[in-house]
Order: structure tokens, then sequence, then C-alpha cells
């Protein structure tokens, strides 16, 4: 679920455009003050209520709080839409390279324009994309999800160890060593690069998006809570790193200078991977073969969180009573035909990754206000009763600390965007601008609040309200309640 796209598709941009040494100190910080804690949140709740987002909210906060995850489950199926089409994006560009269309003299610009300006390639590629995770989430957890991941997760650690064995072997590639790593430290003074290392924590190691929490339904009593949140979320962040640590000295090894390289550092996502690795890998010996390989790591990792996120939907709709297979295909169905505005419009791509990213943090918001309605100290003991690594006092100043967070890191960068573009940081009809973020919010919470009691209905099974601190429910208590009392 954590290991996917955002480590080798979002991870070394982020990591360039923002100081390289700076965003590395923000984006560590980040994981120990948000994705570790959220890990743990979402686990003991998925765990303890054995529902999706809008159950689990339900039953662990209470029946007027189902809003906030139909919030976060909402929010994880609006990325679904656009992840899917970059899924298709990367299982196109690895036929591109196992075709050899990737071959010295290619205008790697026209090809990629060229392949945007075609609606009819992006929505079919944004179909396989999305068909094949349809095919595999029908199979079920075990025979389906399991069995994916466990030829998805080592091959793509084989093939960015490989690709940045390669690279780091080129004259220059060092260059790239040193644009990561630089300790630049005047950078930790924008409240961009803090806000780009949170949003990244978030999105890579899947921290509130409400996939660890759809996940937790299926853990078994043995499984160590604390433990695997701090192996999912420092595996994730080694993962990025050895992502960032072969695409960027792949840049520098085979960029004509510099200054090149740097510019194409600052391309954006889509600019460095389609178009600026496309134009370099041809100068390469087996450049095509090269080309095959990266895109085919991008294509699985991308897979592998689009799972993750049918698996949500998936889950919530099983929840409402609709069997399994109907729920994979209805998912499947809608987020193709919602995908096809990012298959058709890059820059509705570009729109909807910057809200619904910066929109995790929200969802990372009500997961700790969830913990705090329920007793922090309560919740802190049910994790250290299902964990061997002892859970201290300091999750509860994570827990605290996660709303305080979020808004004065994405105060302080609108903020600073009103300052940058004055006449237009409020605009919602702008591509990148907070206006959009705000109206876009605005209208999903209207949604989800006023439709709270009937997503609240719908879960299936009575309600049953969160225990009191150290105290047990009068009866009906399920199973996975067991041993769950302070």
């Amino acid at each position: 679920m954590a290991f996917g796209a955002g480590n080798i598709w979002r991870f070394p941009r982020e990591a360039a455009a923002n100081g390289g040494g700076p965003f590395l100190i923000a984006f560590i910080l980040a994981n120990l003050i948000w994705a570790v804690p959220l890990l743990m949140i979402e686990m003991i709740m998925g765990r303890s209520t054995r529902l999706g987002t809008n159950g689990a909210f339900r039953d662990f906060v209470g029946k007027k709080h189902t809003w906030m995850g139909v919030w976060t489950g909402f929010c994880c199926v609006l990325i679904m839409f656009y992840y899917s089409v970059v899924t298709g994006w990367a299982i196109r560009y690895f036929i591109f390279g196992l075709s050899g269309v990737v071959r010295r003299g290619v205008d790697s610009e026209a090809l990629w324009r060229g392949f945007l300006a075609s609606p009819a390639q992006t929505i079919f590629f944004h179909l396989i994309a999305i068909a094949l995770a349809c095919f595999i989430i029908i199979g079920g957890v075990y025979k389906g999800l399991e069995r994916a991941n466990k030829i998805i997760v080592p091959s793509i650690v084989v093939i960015l160890a490989a690709v940045m064995v390669w690279a780091l072997t080129k004259p220059g590639a060092v260059r790239g060593l040193e644009y990561l790593f630089r300790p630049d430290l005047m950078g930790l003074l924008k409240a961009k690069t803090w806000l780009s290392a949170f949003t990244q924590a978030a999105w890579s190691v899947g921290a509130g998006w409400g996939l660890m929490l759809t996940y937790s339904v299926y853990m078994s009593e043995r499984e160590d809570i604390a433990a695997n949140s701090f192996v999912i979320a420092f595996a994730d962040s080694g993962s990025s790193l050895l992502a960032g640590m072969a695409v960027l000295p792949l840049v520098f090894a085979v960029s004509p200078g510099p200054e090149a390289a740097a510019r194409a550092l600052q391309s954006g996502d889509t600019g460095l991977t389609f178009i600026y690795l496309t134009k370099f890998f041809p100068s390469l010996p087996a450049g095509s073969f090269v080309a095959a390989l990266f895109f085919l790591a991008l294509a699985v990792s991308a897979l592998a969180s689009l799972l993750s996120m049918v698996e949500l939907a998936v889950r919530n709709l099983s929840d409402a009573g609709i069997s399994r297979k109907k729920a994979a295909v209805l998912t499947s169905v809608v987020a193709f035909l919602c995908g096809i505005p990012s298959a058709v419009n890059i820059n509705i791509q570009a729109n909807q990754d910057m809200v619904w990213g910066v929109g995790l943090l929200i969802s990372g918001v009500f997961f700790s206000i969830a913990v705090y309605k329920n007793g922090i100290d309560r919740v802190r003991g049910m994790i250290n009763e299902l964990s061997w690594i002892h859970v201290g006092k300091w999750f509860n100043a994570c827990v605290l600390a996660i709303p305080a967070v979020f808004f004065c890191v994405f105060g302080w960068w609108v903020g600073q965007a009103v300052t940058w573009y004055p006449k237009t940081w409020w605009n919602p009809f702008e591509k990148l601008s907070p206006g959009t973020m705000f109206l876009q919010w605005a209208a999903l919470i209207a949604l989800v609040l006023a439709a709270n009691n009937w997503f609240a209905r719908r879960v299936r099974g009575p309600y049953l309200p969160p225990r009191p601190p150290g105290g047990k429910r009068d009866r009906g208590e399920p199973a996975a309640f067991k041993g769950g009392d302070v």
C-alpha cells in the first residue's frame, strides 16, 4: 500500500524542487510526527471495528462523526480517479520502451505531447490500469492483493536498486547525490518545504488516507501495531530515498551538463519522468531496455497503490451490504468514468493532485480528532496491548500536534501564496490556487455533513457506541474488541 508511484514519480522531484537536504530533514520529521502515529491510529480503528472508513468512524468515534470517515473515503476515491490515469501513463511508456520507441533521435517532448493529445490512447491505458486493479481485487485479499503484492513489492526494489547501481557507475552521477543531500538549511525557513514534506509523507506512506485502516480490517490477532507502523513508515522512506538515489544521479549522469540537469529537476512530475528521462534513456547503452525497466517499476508500483484505493472503496460498499464482486465492478466503472477528465486534460489531473493531496492532511486531522474523542490514553493503551514496542507519551503529543501542524503549515503556505499571487490566489478556477482547494473542500464537506445520518445507517450491522474510558459495552461487543479494554 505504501510503496507506490509516490516513491518513484513524486519523491525525487519533490526533494529536488525543495532544496534536497532541507526537504529530507522535514520529511523525516513528518514521518515521526505525522505518519507513524496516524498508521497506529488507522490500524487500531480498522482492527477494532472491522469496518471501512465510514463504519470505523461511526463505531469508534460516534454516529454523528460518521462524516469524517466519509470525507476520508471520498478523498481517497477522488485521488483514485486520476491516479489510475497516471498508472496508465506508466504502462504506456513501459510499452514504448519495450517496443523500441524510446530510442536515439526520439523527440521525447513531442512523444509526450502527442500521447496527451490522443484521448483514445490516454483513456485506453487508463482503462487498462483500472481493469487490472478490478481483476486483482475481485480475487480477494489473500488470492488477489496478497499474491499480487508478493510479486510487486520485491520486483520494484530489485529494479530500483539495479537502476541506482547502474547510474552511480557513470561519470557525473555523484552530482545527483550532492543535489539530493545538499545541506542548504535556509530551505527550512520556507513554508513550501514543510508543506511539501508533510504532503509527501501522507501521500507516499499512505498515512491518513484510510488505506491502512482498510487493510487492518483483515489483520490477524497476532499482528503488532507499533512495530508494523514503524516498519511501514521507515521502509517506505527508505524506498523513497532509494528512488531518489536512482533517479537524480541518472539525470545528472546522462545530462549534457549541470545546468541541463537542474532544468530537468525543476520541470515537474510529468516533465521529469516522461520528457527528460525519456530523452536521456536513448543516450545509454541498451537505452530502450533501461527505459522499459524503469517504467515497469513505475507501472508496477503505481498499480500496488491503486489496488489499495480500490480496496478502500470496495470495503465501504461491502459494509453497506453489496457483494465484493459487484462492489469491485461498480468501483471500477465509476473510477473509469470519473477519471476520463484527467485522462483528457492534464491540467485537471494537476489540479486534483494538489487539491486532494493536501486534502489528505485534513483526513489526518480527523483521525487525530477520533483519538482525542475516544481518549488519547485509552487508545494508546489499546495500541500497547497489541504491540511489543511500548508506545509512550510521545504518542499523546503527536496526536495533539497533528491539527496544529496542519493549520500552521497550511496557513503559512496560504499566507505566502497571497503575497506571491495577490490577484489570483483566491480564484477557484486557477489550476493551483488556494481558492480552488477551498471551493472543492467546502463542497465535499457540505455533502458529507448533509448525508451523515444516511451514511451511518447504510453501514451494515447495528451501531455500537464507543466504549467509555476503562469500560465495556453492556452487550453485543464484537469479537474484534476482545482484549481491547484498558
